[in-house]
């Protein structure tokens, strides 16, 4: 039940995290420069690889796709820990995939993003962490 428990929680942070990331694109200018030239020059700008797009549509696509990846993990997890525990119980691949994919969020939080990722990742790395424990080590 502890396992469960925390690989529940361990995506709820997640999945916060990832519906709030999502609301931000998409309804504010959270992710918009505080120059305004920056954000002008990103979209009449085109990436080296393509002149079929902007650097500014590269980046609302980047951070749409960021947030619907983020949100896979609670979408899956969530619902085959409350339904079909037994699978996570059983799958060493299954429950070694969290903690790994908190790990990376959190390294990316800590080189590339700020606080507020940083410490939803570090709390869901630790869950999952115990959860893994609490299943295979114990």
């Amino acid at each position: 039940m502890t396992a469960q428990a925390l690989i529940i929680a361990g995506s709820i942070v997640l999945g916060i995290l990832g519906f709030a990331h999502y609301v931000y694109v998409l309804l504010t200018n959270k992710f918009h420069a505080y120059n305004d030239a920056v954000t002008q020059s990103m979209h009449q700008t085109s990436p080296v690889l393509t002149k079929d797009t902007t650097m500014w549509q590269a980046w609302i696509g980047f951070n749409y796709s960021h947030s619907f990846g983020v949100l896979w993990i609670p979408f899956i997890y969530i619902p085959l820990a409350i339904n079909h525990f037994h699978v996570l119980q059983n799958s060493l691949w299954l429950t070694l995939l969290l903690p790994v994919m908190a790990l990376i969020y959190t390294i990316l939080a800590k080189r590339y993003w700020f606080s507020i990722p940083l410490i939803g990742s570090m709390a869901s790395f630790i869950c999952y962490s115990f959860a893994f424990y609490f299943l295979h080590m114990n």
